[in-house]
């Protein structure tokens, strides 16, 4: 079946840096948006970036901008967030889900109700 598989989360200092992995298996990212989500505690689930299966275009949160980068390897059907300069309030449960692409989603979003298939979560904690 269909299946996101997320890795890469771990204990991270202050200003250091970190890679999360979202593995697609079941469906093609030609025809997915993919994204990256985070919950914090006592918050809610935001949407941190995500990148569109139709023009590559990508999006990011206001808090990430200029730190994190989105990318994707469609050889290894892999879409990775590369998160640099991280600080304590990035620490979060991370997950990545696709969004089937239709007319009416030429590109992707941040909202968590358009997308079908989620991660299990990989827990970033920075702290020193």
């Amino acid at each position: 079946q269909l299946q996101v598989v997320v890795s890469g989360g771990g204990l991270v200092q202050p200003g250091g840096s970190l890679r999360l992995s979202c593995a697609a298996y079941g469906f093609s990212l030609h025809d997915h948006h993919m994204g990256w989500f985070r919950q914090a505690p006592g918050k809610e689930r935001e949407g941190v970036s995500c990148i569109s299966s139709s023009d590559g275009s990508t999006y990011y949160a206001d808090s990430v901008k200029g730190r994190f980068t989105i990318s994707r390897d469609h050889a290894n059907k892999t879409v990775y967030l590369q998160m640099s300069s991280l600080n304590p309030e990035d620490t979060g449960l991370y997950t990545c889900a696709a969004e089937r692409v239709t007319l009416a989603s030429y590109r992707c979003s941040n909202f968590e109700t358009r997308y079908d298939y989620w991660g299990q979560g990989t827990q970033v904690t920075v702290s020193s």
